[in-house]
């Protein structure tokens, strides 16, 4: 392994958004977990996500999830954030808790509980109004588990039909993105499964609809950055939602399971002017922290992505060319893998230092007190959490 000295020009225009989901209490099917030091409101998560900010300089922008972070004055919120350095992000909808969307939200054959799924989604832009925020996010749990249960072909149609009104209440410099996953909730097919889905219904839609990449929700042994880099190609791809998995969408600390796959991705991201000013593409973390602690669990994951993309942009692309050119297969695997092998981490270091901040900032939030007094501090009320 060789070392890097020197961080890799093109760092500084990586940006990463955190999910405030990712500072409250989650679990799995079985449990939601409780821990101490939870945020009970939103102001909370914004203010653990302004020290993942604080320490790593990476993170300045934190999405909210409606109705999780329902509030009654949303430029309050905005200040709020301002104030603590950092951004109102994405708007995340949700149609996969309440009773209602039992049979589907977006494509459901009930028109009533199309109508208020597509409110949701109205209400979703005008809180987009007031936040500043850009993108609407759209991940539908919709689907069927038995053969016959319902038309299929339908359901694309009246999903169609829904994101169509959603669409048409975009702002100008707003947009919409589309999550896909492969499986679950629904088993037997999901309505978006795939990033072809995905990129199918936004074409339908225009240039203000793109697809998201979340990395866990795909089958065993796709190849996500062949995916990554077609939708950059297409000029589709709106935003990731990084976390890692090692058997179906686990929602772990991104590059915990394979970090080699996400090096491969972002060498794609890079390749393809996704880091660019204006190539409109977001990162965002969607991940869980059910073991670890919250704001460290944050804080390594985006450690994570800030690694493996200064391992990308050290790829020698004139070698790599040169090497593909020559169809000399062993050649340009050579460079690759000597880019993802290089160790980047004083460089990292000493980027940070040269920014003020700490080269360390695993062990400078440890010191730093924070999760004691948020332990000792938020007694009492209810602890943020999935559904709450």
């Amino acid at each position: 392994m060789t070392t890097s000295t020197t961080a890799p020009e093109g760092l500084d225009a990586l940006a990463i958004e955190v999910p405030s989901w990712a500072y409250g209490n989650s679990g799995t099917r079985f449990k939601v977990f409780g821990t101490p030091g939870t945020p009970r409101t939103v102001e909370e998560k914004i203010q653990d996500a302004a020290k993942v900010n604080e320490l790593t300089g990476l993170a300045s922008s934190v999405a909210l999830h409606i109705p999780w972070d329902k509030v009654e004055d949303y430029a309050a919120l905005r200040s709020h954030a301002e104030g603590l350095g950092v951004k109102l992000g994405t708007i995340n909808s949700n149609t996969f808790q309440d009773d209602i969307y039992k049979f589907g939200s977006l494509t459901s054959s009930d028109e009533a509980v199309r109508r208020r799924a597509i409110e949701h989604h109205l209400e979703c832009i005008d809180i987009m109004d007031e936040t500043g925020s850009r993108d609407l996010k759209v991940w539908l749990a919709d689907g069927t588990n038995y053969p016959g249960q319902d038309d299929i072909r339908a359901r694309q149609d009246r999903l169609a039909d829904s994101l169509q009104e959603v669409y048409a209440r975009l702002g100008a410099d707003q947009r919409l993105v589309l999550e896909y996953k492969f499986f679950e909730p629904a088993f037997y097919h999901t309505d978006v499964p795939d990033w072809g889905t995905s990129y199918a219904q936004t074409v339908a839609l225009g240039e203000k609809a793109l697809v998201c990449l979340d990395t866990g929700h795909h089958a065993p042994g796709t190849n996500i950055e062949f995916i990554v880099a077609q939708l950059l190609r297409l000029g589709k791809l709106g935003s990731f939602d990084f976390n890692s998995r090692f058997y179906a969408d686990d929602d772990l600390i991104v590059g915990a399971a394979d970090p080699f796959q996400l090096f491969r991705i972002m060498v794609e991201v890079v390749r393809g002017g996704g880091l660019e000013p204006d190539s409109g593409v977001a990162l965002m973390l969607d991940q869980c922290h059910n073991l670890e602690e919250k704001i460290p669990g944050q804080i390594r994951s985006v450690l994570n992505v800030q690694e493996m993309t200064a391992r990308a942009l050290l790829l020698d692309r004139a070698a790599l060319q040169e090497a593909q050119a020559n169809r000399d297969v062993l050649a340009a695997n050579a460079v690759f893998m000597d880019a993802f092998y290089t160790d980047v981490r004083p460089a990292l270091a000493a980027w940070r230092e040269e920014r003020g901040l700490p080269a360390d900032p695993m062990t400078a939030y440890a010191a730093s007190g924070y999760q004691k007094l948020i332990n000792d501090t938020r007694v009492g009320g209810t602890q943020a959490g999935w559904g709450a």
